[in-house]
């Protein structure tokens, strides 16, 4: 497996930066974020690549108006004081077409080394003639550690939502001239 060398730009109109939450301890509640952008940095040494991204997190998106305005409130991502989060990569390790890619997190303001497992999907010339690459990345987030930690008590015990998050993206990345 060989990641050609360059420079990309992460192209969100062909990506998705998705998360699951667990719900009344019985469903799974997903969302999106809208607005994103990123550069990865392929070296022919991969150990030596990095990625950067960065979120908007008003651009969140769970098909629920009511539920994105409560998420953009102080209760979960503080939007007026923290419209921005940040990954910047400390590490890259692969092994065939699968890898980690480490780095610090930062949300609300808060940074947090992450972990995230990494699949290779292939490079392409796209319809334009453009070079692209693509990626599939998953992880698992404790909010909490983020100073996320709004919630509310169930009747019949626990809490209405889980502390663990479930983070899952799909990257389709733009060589740069």
């Amino acid at each position: 497996m060989t990641i050609p060398a360059g420079t990309y730009a992460i192209d969100a109109s062909h990506s998705e930066v998705g998360f699951t939450i667990r719900h009344a301890g019985i469903a799974k509640v997903r969302g999106v974020f809208n607005e994103f952008d990123g550069r990865i940095v392929v070296n022919d040494d991969l150990a030596t690549s990095s990625a950067t991204a960065t979120i908007k997190a008003a651009s969140v998106d769970t098909g629920n108006e009511q539920r994105d305005g409560h998420l953009q409130s102080s209760d979960f991502f503080s939007i007026d004081v923290n419209p921005e989060w940040t990954f910047t990569s400390t590490g890259v390790s692969f092994s065939g077409e699968e890898g980690t890619l480490t780095g610090d997190l930062t949300i609300n303001g808060v940074t947090k080394p992450v972990t995230l497992e990494v699949e290779y999907n292939g490079a392409a010339k796209d319809a334009y003639g453009n070079d692209r690459i693509g990626f599939s990345a998953e992880t698992e987030l404790t909010r909490s550690d983020f100073g996320i930690t709004w919630n509310a008590p169930l009747e019949a015990g626990g809490l209405l939502l889980s502390d663990k998050v479930k983070i899952a993206i799909e990257i389709s990345a733009v060589k740069e001239s």
